[in-house]
């Protein structure tokens, strides 16, 4: 069996990895600093948590579950004692891009973070029709990189992807530089930020009047229709009212130059706030 050390297990995103893991056949060993942590895992996996010290002892990969600002002073502290050709686990981009982690030529760095579950899906389950996070129920795709490393330690890599990510749909491969360019520059820049202004538009409607249940269930069913034709998962075709609309919607909402938020520089920015 691989074995797998897990930094941070008792935490949101620790405890998800940690239900996925235990049906797996990698031999983990579950670190935790915060008590409360430690007893999160115990009633939600039934584990007890090791001295770090001790999971790290010939561990062949060390996934870092840990907020994105902490990151750099927790790989700072395990890197240097790792054996060589361990494989490091970051489940997010923006550390790494911002070169946080240690250099250390003999130690692999894999970057790994989940789509989520899509808006437009078939699943005929309950679980899975719920499971709007991912990892539970619903398969989902997943972006890989391989910052540093052999070329064959891309499929240890995608291997632990796909067990802590679990139920997988796809996975893509891609760089960090891409990784980053897709979150936080796609999902959150812009895709959050739209979201909280099509909320706060939703807010002016019910200002005039309407209630909330009315506004939401509007807005909610007109991104599902207008968001499959956009994205083209539905064939279908806007009014003449609706192009028009889009084509004065627009300009009025965003800047003309807007999309400098993909500039390199703006990416790196956005991370640097970030970490």
């Amino acid at each position: 069996m691989t074995k797998l050390a897990l930094l941070g297990a008792g935490g949101k995103m620790g405890v998800r990895l940690s239900l996925n893991l235990a049906k797996t056949d990698f031999e983990v060993s579950h670190v935790e600093v915060s008590e409360a942590g430690r007893a999160r895992l115990k009633e939600a996996v039934g584990v007890d948590c090791v001295d770090q010290q001790e999971a790290l002892d010939g561990a062949e990969v060390v996934v870092l579950a840990v907020p994105d600002t902490l990151i750099g002073k927790v790989a700072s502290g395990i890197v240097p004692v790792l054996k060589p050709g361990t494989m490091v686990v970051i489940l997010d981009a923006a550390a790494p891009y911002a070169g946080h982690l240690p250099e250390r030529a003999d130690i692999t760095y894999f970057v790994t973070h989940p789509c989520h579950p899509m808006i437009f899906h078939n699943e005929p389950t309950e679980a899975a029709r719920l499971d709007r996070f991912g990892g539970v129920a619903h398969p989902q795709g997943v972006v890989n990189a391989l910052m540093q490393g052999p070329e064959e330690h891309y499929a240890l890599g995608d291997k632990v992807a796909k067990a802590i990510y679990a139920p997988v749909r796809q996975t893509y491969r891609v760089t960090v530089e891409q990784l980053a360019y897709l979150e936080p520059g796609l999902s959150e820049t812009v895709c959050a930020s739209l979201l909280v202004v099509m909320k706060q538009a939703m807010d002016e409607c019910v200002k005039q009047g309407i209630s909330e249940e009315c506004a939401k269930d509007f807005l909610l069913g007109h991104m599902n229709i207008l968001g499959a034709v956009i994205f083209g998962v539905q064939e279908g075709q806007f009014s003449d009212a609706c192009n028009k609309a889009i084509e004065f919607g627009i300009p009025a909402l965003m800047k003309d130059d807007w999309k400098r938020v993909f500039d390199q520089q703006e990416i790196m920015d956005s991370i640097k706030r970030i970490t």
